[in-house]
């Protein structure tokens, strides 16, 4: 594999503009709407050809949140700060900040639609 294995991430949500409210609360970003129709789209800041994965908060009918098995993380400078963020922004901790030994830490958020999150940070 010459690049990372995940090239894109999409998080399914009900109420859009609450979903794109919390997720600015967070992680103190701007997300910008894509060009497409349909879904709905709000981008994470990112940049296409950098390390790491973009992705996007997305409404689409049919295709409902939460309840899924897959958890994206978020890189963080300290976990501890976005976890209270997302607790004060609407959503419930699920997982408090505790220790990967060499690889970290870690916490997990339940979002305001439902879905897993989960947090990364090395301090």
């Amino acid at each position: 594999m010459a690049a990372n294995p995940v090239a894109w991430f999409e998080i399914y949500v009900q109420d859009i503009d609450r979903a794109k409210k919390f997720y600015e609360s967070v992680f103190n970003i701007k997300m910008e709407r894509l060009t497409n129709p349909d879904p709905e789209m709000w981008n994470f800041p990112g940049v296409m050809d950098k390390f790491g994965s973009p992705g996007a908060i997305v409404k689409m009918r049919g295709v409902p949140s939460g309840g899924n098995s897959t958890v994206v993380y978020f890189s963080c400078k300290d976990c501890a700060v976005e976890t209270a963020r997302a607790v004060k922004a609407g959503g419930h901790l699920h997982k408090e900040k505790s220790s990967l030994g060499p690889y970290g830490f870690s916490s997990m958020v339940i979002d305001t639609e439902g879905n897993l999150i989960g947090l990364h940070s090395m301090q």
